[in-house]
């Protein structure tokens, strides 16, 4: 009797699990940390604070230099940047507690939204570029 009982609850339970891991959105988990970590400066919608915080959305920046945004990530950035002809200085936290992975799933999520279709960054790619990042006496990238 138990068992007609407990083979379709195994069966539901494996059904949620596969259901779940078959999610289409390439971008879940970049998403997720974006939500978490960068939307209070970048906003839902990847545009700039103010004269504050550089866009995202429909960025030039990120096209000009893919190979800096994992070591933006990680380390933070101090100093002035220029975003779609606007310059802008201030201060960008680090974010030391992504690990590799977590730093490609967010590019790639930005890389993919907001008006960008700058394709995929590879965990190599990302890996390389942390292991050639410049960062300044500051502790972040500072040019």
């Amino acid at each position: 009797m138990k068992k007609k009982f407990i083979i379709p609850i195994i069966v539901f339970f494996i059904t949620t699990l596969i259901i779940n891991a078959c999610n289409t959105d390439n971008y879940t988990q970049g998403k997720l940390l974006y939500d978490k970590y960068c939307v209070n400066c970048h906003n839902e919608n990847g545009e700039n604070l103010a004269e504050l915080i550089p866009p995202l959305a429909n960025s030039d920046y990120l096209v000009k230099y893919p190979e800096k945004v994992a070591c933006l990530i990680y380390y933070g950035y101090d100093g002035k940047m220029t975003v779609n002809g606007v310059t802008y200085n201030h201060q960008m936290p680090a974010n030391e507690n992504f690990n590799d992975i977590d730093i490609a799933n967010v590019i790639n999520y930005i890389n993919n939204n907001f008006g960008n279709n700058n394709g995929y960054t590879s965990l190599k790619t990302v890996q390389d570029a942390l292991n050639s990042c410049e960062v300044g006496s500051s502790g972040k990238i500072e040019k």
